[in-house]
């Protein structure tokens, strides 16, 4: 058995043309442009080339980049004010702090001043509350990626038995609940997790998302189950996940590539969920007019 391929590339460019349209369509219904702040503290390589690719796919999507740059000294206060400031701007639709942020902030706090209205990340208190209640909100991009993936390859999640290997706030724990919210039996992995491979086996899906390069292989998998590498590591050879790709593809009945599976999916799904935060936020301000 040789798995087929879920190109995250093609689904996400999908994505990418159906938001462009619905854009287009709420522009042109509201007379509001929805726009994405991103805040990027300091200047680490990384975030420099993630911020510059979100700037770019918001405008390209239609939207307005609202970018916010401060420097690597910048203070707790100095960012609490900024992030205070974008939260009663009418016009930032969406507000994402990229992370890590420098050593002398803390990151939690911060977040937790963006309005669960504009959280595009899905990361403060009241979004993760409101997903675990199943409440309307904002979620995390890229385990909303995941579910995309899975939906665009018409994966039953609805009673199928799911192992999530990783209990991150930003991916394992998030795409758990998501996959409850669908209907899944979810088991949570994680590095204290005894006979990790045959807890694996018993799975329909596999999420790897525990940040150890090829870690899952084939004896992790059940024949035909649908492996979902969220993984990246960049070493000698280029990039590679936390699957090792080549066995696993040859259980497996489904899989991801690393590059080219979940990672197109995170911008595609912040993209979407900026439209969906203005589109929150006209709602609730025509209901605040006529109450």
């Amino acid at each position: 058995m040789t798995a087929g391929l879920i190109d995250g590339k093609a689904v996400a460019a999908r994505v990418r043309a159906a938001l462009k349209d619905d854009v287009s369509a709420f522009i042109a219904r509201t007379g509001v442009q929805p726009g994405l702040a991103t805040v990027l503290v300091g200047g680490d390589p990384a975030s420099e080339v993630y911020v510059a690719n979100k700037r770019k796919s918001t405008v390209a999507s239609g939207m307005a980049d609202l970018h916010q740059h401060l420097p690597e000294d910048a203070s707790q206060a100095e960012v609490e004010s900024l992030l205070r400031r974008l939260a009663a701007d009418p016009q930032v639709s969406g507000i994402l702090l990229q992370l890590p942020v420098p050593a002398q902030l803390n990151a939690a706090p911060l977040i937790d001043l963006i309005p669960f209205e504009k959280d595009v990340d899905g990361l403060t208190t009241l979004s993760v509350g409101r997903l675990a209640q199943q409440k309307p909100g904002l979620r995390p991009c890229t385990p909303a990626g995941v579910i995309e993936l899975l939906d665009a390859y018409d994966v039953p999640i609805e009673g199928a038995n799911v192992v999530v290997i990783g209990r991150s706030e930003l991916v394992g724990r998030p795409v758990a609940q998501l996959l409850v919210n669908r209907n899944a039996t979810v088991t949570i992995a994680h590095s204290r997790t005894r006979n990790l491979a045959e807890v694996c086996r018993a799975a329909d899906i596999v999420v790897a998302a525990v940040g150890v390069k090829g870690l899952i292989t084939a004896e992790h998998i059940k024949p035909g189950a649908t492996v979902i590498d969220v993984g990246i590591h960049r070493g000698p050879e280029g990039l590679s996940g936390d699957v090792d790709f080549g066995p696993a593809a040859e259980v497996a009945g489904l899989i991801t590539p690393v590059p080219g599976g979940v990672g197109p999916m995170t911008i595609a799904m912040l993209l979407v969920n900026t439209l969906r935060a203005a589109e929150l936020q006209y709602e609730l301000a025509g209901a605040a007019a006529t109450a």
